[in-house]
C-alpha cells in the first residue's frame, strides 16, 4: 500500500512531532511517500532548495500513485486542503485526523463525503483510528 501523509509545512510546523509519530506508525501498513513532512529539520520554508513548480508536480505525481491519504488537519493549511481536494476528486480515500473539537475544522473538509474525519485529544486515539482503518500490508 502506498500512503500519502499530508501535514502543514508552510502554514506552521508546530505539529511536526505529531506528524513524525503518525508517519512512523503508518509505515507498518505500507510505504509513506511523504515521510519528509515529519522531519524536524524541515522548516516552515519547506524544501527551499526546490522550486515551487517542482514540489507541486512531484506531490501531484505522488498523489496519483497513492492508495490512501492520511491528513493531520489540526493546523489549517492551504496545501493540505489542496491535497485533500485532489484526492477526493481522484476518488482516493482520505482519513483526516484533527486534534480538538469539531468546530476547529473547515466544513469543506469535515462535510466532504470523500473524507473520513476523526477528532482526537490524545495521540494514542489517532493511532487507534489508523489501526482500525488500515489493513496490515503484505510486504
Amino acid at each position: 500500500m502506498k500512503i500519502y501523509f499530508a501535514g502543514s509545512i508552510r502554514a506552521g510546523r508546530d505539529d511536526v512531532s505529531t506528524y513524525r509519530v503518525l508517519i512512523d506508525h503508518l509505515k507498518q501498513y505500507g510505504d509513506v511517500l511523504t515521510e519528509h513532512v515529519g522531519e524536524h529539520s524541515l522548516s516552515a520554508d519547506g524544501q527551499s532548495e526546490l522550486t515551487d513548480t517542482f514540489i507541486h508536480d512531484r506531490d501531484l505525481e505522488w498523489l496519483r500513485a497513492t492508495d490512501l491519504v492520511v491528513a493531520e488537519v489540526s493546523t489549517p493549511s492551504l496545501g493540505v486542503g489542496f491535497e485533500i481536494a485532489t484526492a477526493v476528486h481522484k476518488k482516493i480515500p482520505v482519513i483526516a485526523l484533527c486534534r480538538g473539537n469539531r468546530g476547529s475544522l473547515s466544513a469543506l473538509i469535515a462535510g466532504s463525503p470523500g473524507v473520513e474525519t476523526f477528532h482526537y485529544t490524545e495521540l494514542s486515539e489517532a493511532l487507534a483510528v489508523i489501526d482500525a482503518k488500515l489493513p496490515v500490508a503484505v510486504r
